[in-house]
């Protein structure tokens, strides 16, 4: 996992707009990285969206978009995103692309959300890795960037310094991903919490979300049970028993957990342990025994296979890294 900038001063994100691009896909990085929260000593994020061109920019919308800044924004940022790209996929500009190779080179992370794969593949900095897009492109990139290693079924990739996401709304998950590395679960969670958007979601399409909002009085029985499972992750628990507690059927009780969140049980509580044990890591001194007791995992072994499986880290080496980031932030 790269090393996060200390935060000492706020991150310049410059995100890279082009005439024709969908409003939705400018809006994702704004959205993540432009979040104002009330969190002491938080990351803070300068958001610069610049373009080649300097005419206003037409939308797939029907309105058009000002940009201050031009490509030289990218010199000097931290992380630099392609939102998207034109959906037929055309070859990006030489300036583009230089600027890409640039800000590689020296050391900013790089990030190609949906098609915005395809500028990075042409730069070159895709070669040799594993990345993805669009599943509608995904095939289109094999047959114009064979060596890159296309992975059609998740939702991003991370390969440390660049970053790939699939479409549309796994720009989502990937800009989470990252401001989740640099500013830690808790951070990322109140985004998404904000944003009314799943904090992580792992794997494909499934999808989790960590308080479903109750619309009826039985939603509302079931939101207390998984309120009261979250507040007791160190307990064995089964759907069995959820359900007797919730007063339901474990058929009825299965498939009101499914619509509700949109994954299986197993799952959703995995993610809860998961981001519990972010959590206690960031911020308590706990041992990596406890931590793995408190979050449901049982033990150290376990928690660190499912760190090392979601995160592609030990539980060891996040604290590090972020336990950096507060000595840092003591000295601010």
């Amino acid at each position: 996992m790269p090393k996060v900038p200390p935060q000492s001063r706020a991150l310049k994100v410059a995100v890279v707009a082009f005439d024709g691009m969908t409003p939705f896909h400018l809006s994702v990085p704004c959205l993540i990285f432009g979040a104002v929260l009330d969190a002491p000593r938080a990351q803070t994020f300068e958001v610069l969206v610049c373009a080649a061109n300097d005419a206003p920019l037409r939308t797939s919308a029907g309105f058009s978009i000002a940009t201050e800044f031009g490509l030289a924004a990218i010199d000097d940022a931290d992380i630099v995103i392609m939102p998207a790209w034109h959906d037929d996929c055309r070859s990006a500009p030489a300036a583009l692309l230089d600027a890409l190779r640039r800000a590689h080179k020296r050391g900013a992370r790089i990030v190609g959300l949906c098609l915005g794969a395809f500028p990075l593949a042409e730069a070159g900095l895709l070669d040799g890795r594993c990345a993805t897009t669009h599943w509608e492109a995904a095939a289109e990139l094999v047959r114009r960037h064979p060596e890159v290693n296309v992975d059609r079924e998740v939702l991003y990739v991370d390969e440390g310094d660049v970053l790939t996401s699939a479409g549309v709304a796994a720009g989502l998950d990937c800009c989470l991903h990252l401001l989740r590395q640099i500013s830690g679960a808790d951070v990322a969670n109140k985004v998404a919490r904000r944003l009314l958007i799943a904090p992580h979601r792992q794997g494909g399409q499934a999808q989790f979300i960590e308080r479903p909002l109750p619309v009826s009085s039985s939603d509302g029985r079931f939101a207390q049970v998984l309120e009261w499972v979250a507040a007791h992750l160190e307990q064995a628990h089964s759907i069995d028993s959820l359900a007797e507690r919730a007063a339901m059927s474990r058929r009825n009780f299965t498939r009101h957990f499914r619509h509700a969140t949109g994954t299986s049980f197993k799952q959703w509580l995995l993610n809860q342990r998961m981001a519990h044990a972010q959590r206690m890591l960031e911020s308590s001194d706990a041992s990596i025994d406890l931590v793995a007791q408190k979050a449901g995992f049982g033990t150290a072994l376990s928690l660190r296979q499912h760190f090392r499986t979601a995160l592609r880290t030990s539980p060891s080496h996040y604290r590090k890294q972020f336990r950096a980031n507060s000595s840092a932030n003591a000295l601010l």
